[in-house]
């Protein structure tokens, strides 16, 4: 079988993939993630997540690379990273009540034929009605300032939320399973035997 490459720093990635038992390399892409003038959310994310597949390539000529992105969408507008708690606190006033609909880009490469298998895979937070208290206290204990939205879903997060919408809860950490899954079995990379 082919190396697997995972085409990504992150942490949560990581944990996400290690639940298949798959032997796999990471590689940090180095790309520009802006987006283009005019690209839809599901554009972006589809466009970066084969980006970081492709960036990769060029270092692993005979691989399987997993390319993935996400952004997170509300009342219509791109919402990224906090990185302050100022930041976070307005995020989280604005989803209070409202749904945030996570879009996330999956690609994987195969290097040596050059075939892309790419999708986009939304999953919708309904968030309950959060007082300024309830945002203050979560913020302090998670510091959840390198996540889109604001929080973390797998730990106190959950605590944010009055529903879950979507296919694969695995998709709103940022690595749809059950998607990769059937595009390694398209590339006759068997995850059960």
């Amino acid at each position: 079988m082919q190396p697997l490459v995972l085409a990504s720093s992150s942490p949560f990635r990581r944990q996400i993939l290690d639940k298949l038992n798959l032997n796999y390399d990471c590689s940090s892409p180095d790309i520009d993630e802006s987006p283009l003038d005019n690209e839809s959310a599901i554009e972006l994310v589809e466009r970066l997540a084969i980006t970081k597949a492709q960036a990769i390539a060029v270092e692993h000529r005979d691989a399987l690379i997993i390319g993935s992105d996400q952004v997170a969408v509300i009342n219509q507008e791109i919402v990224g990273k906090p990185h302050t708690h100022a930041n976070a606190t307005n995020q989280l006033k604005s989803a209070s009540g409202n749904k945030i609909t996570f879009y996330t880009g999956l690609a994987l490469l195969n290097s040596k034929t050059g075939t892309v298998q790419s999708e986009v895979v939304p999953f919708i937070v309904h968030f309950r009605t959060l007082s300024d208290a309830m945002i203050e206290n979560y913020l302090q204990a998670e510091q959840p300032y390198n996540c889109a939205g604001s929080f973390k879903s797998e730990g106190l997060g959950i605590a944010l939320f009055e529903k879950l919408e979507g296919d694969d809860p695995n998709t709103l950490i940022g690595l749809p399973l059950i998607r990769l899954i059937r595009m390694l079995e398209n590339e006759n990379h068997q995850v059960i035997g």
